[in-house]
């Protein structure tokens, strides 16, 4: 019994000794290879072009899309020349057809109305679809107010609190307001930003409900409908939208990787997706997070770095409407441990920090590893789930971590107005960096 005790009591003291090893000590092993990845990183004045290169030559990437191909083929190429053994994921991916689309306020007055459909919307069946509207500000509101929706165009005036949050009119929108009668739902473009700049996104249909067209219109529009609204006047509105769905289309994730020196088949995965919405250029959402954690691997390559297990960057297809990607990646990888999934897919402004579902020593390792974040300001960790890419690694329960940082993202999101000018290159160099220690300490822990 005493022999139990004393062995009980030293692995107690080797736990509680390498835990206060650890403390600290992460960050000061990494630091010198920490200081040469940052000099890389302030040192690349070719980053930002890069990334406005491909925006510039591949705007509107929708899934599905001629661009979308042509722009996987273009960094393939790129990837190539670079030295890198590119490898590919062939997935199915959906296929929606925006079409010629427009909307027009008819009465009191004839104005056209900035908008854009949502993907995944049915169109108005080759015609003009004219009725009144009935502004709502809430899922409770209408219905309250559900007698009043039959025959009428429903207008979502829901102000923007988080995205997590205000996003539910945008998808299930059109399928409550179909479930009073309504005949169309427009709602107000998910964002605290506007200057008539109408923002799409996905949605999705309750199939035990009509299925009605659905579309974004914009902030000052939707508060002009109230303000008129409350006034008692009534107003008319014309949507015309000719979307449609074709077949699945094929598309691909695209690899490269360093493989590790001890554990190979252990895999740390970073990147961002490639695909975007068809409109605007996609460069904050979100080819920037993809050129950036394609830099981050190159630096540690550029080093001579050797990470014990594999540091993998992976350009994910169909985040925007499918996830096809993501799911596609998880599937198979199935016979290779994944030890992280790091995504960055909040557009390249000033890094804070990371979200991370990490828990116990691996989130006290990646808290000591985050102090090498401290010279771009970016050491702080909180809870979070990941990207969605990253997802279905998540459910299988690998643990995940997402870039975070501070910007105007919601202001320019699936609009036209994400362009490349949005992303500052100093910034981007410093998500650059960030990405690339913590892909780097995760493969070495």
């Amino acid at each position: 019994m005493k022999t139990l005790f004393r062995l009980l009591a030293l692995t107690a003291f080797a736990v509680l000794h390498c835990t206060s090893l650890s403390a600290g000590e992460v960050a000061q092993r990494h630091t010198p290879t920490a200081q040469k990845l940052k000099a890389l990183c302030d040192a690349d004045t070719t980053l930002w072009p890069l990334m406005a290169e491909f925006c510039d030559y591949f705007p509107r990437r929708l899934s599905g899309s001629t661009m979308l191909d042509e722009s996987l083929t273009w960094l393939e190429r790129r990837l190539t020349a670079e030295g890198w053994t590119v490898k590919s994921q062939p997935v199915m991916v959906p296929n929606w057809k925006r079409g010629q689309e427009s909307a027009r306020l008819l009465a009191p007055y004839h104005r056209n109305l900035p908008m854009l459909g949502l993907g995944g919307s049915v169109g108005t069946g080759g015609k003009p679809l004219r009725a009144d509207i009935l502004v709502v500000t809430s899922f409770d509101d209408l219905r309250k107010r559900g007698s009043q929706a039959k025959g009428r165009i429903v207008v979502w005036n829901v102000p923007f609190t988080t995205y997590g949050q205000t996003v539910a009119y945008r998808y299930n929108g059109a399928s409550e307001a179909a479930r009073y009668g309504a005949v169309a739902s427009l709602v107000r473009s998910v964002g605290p930003f506007s200057m008539q700049t109408p923002h799409t996104g996905g949605m999705a249909y309750n199939d035990s409900l009509p299925k009605i067209p659905a579309a974004a219109i914009t902030m000052e529009d939707a508060l002009f409908f109230q303000r008129m609204q409350d006034r008692g006047e009534q107003l008319s509105v014309e949507l015309v939208m000719n979307a449609t769905w074709e077949q699945d289309a094929p598309s691909r994730n695209i690899i490269v990787e360093i493989p590790g020196t001890e554990l190979p088949n252990e895999v740390v995965v970073m990147g961002g997706h490639i695909d975007s919405w068809d409109v605007g250029f996609g460069a904050m959402d979100d080819a920037g997070g993809c050129i950036v954690a394609w830099r981050a691997l190159r630096h540690i390559r550029d080093l001579g770095l050797k990470p014990k297990r594999t540091i993998r960057m992976c350009f994910w297809t169909n985040e925007e409407n499918g996830l096809r990607g993501g799911v596609g990646y998880a599937r198979q990888t199935e016979q290779e441990r994944h030890v992280m999934g790091i995504e960055s897919d909040g557009g390249v402004f000033k890094p804070t920090g990371f979200s991370t579902s990490a828990k116990g020593p691996l989130r006290t390792y990646l808290e000591d590893a985050a102090l090498l974040l401290a010279p771009i300001g970016a050491s702080t960790l909180t809870d979070g789930e990941g990207g969605a890419d990253t997802s279905p690694l998540h459910e299988k329960g690998v643990p995940v971590m997402e870039l975070v940082t501070d910007g105007p993202y919601f202001w320019y999101h699936h609009t036209d107005a994400d362009s490349p000018d949005k992303l500052d290159p100093k910034q981007m160099a410093d998500c650059t960096y960030a990405m690339a220690i913590m892909a780097w300490v995760c493969a070495q822990q």
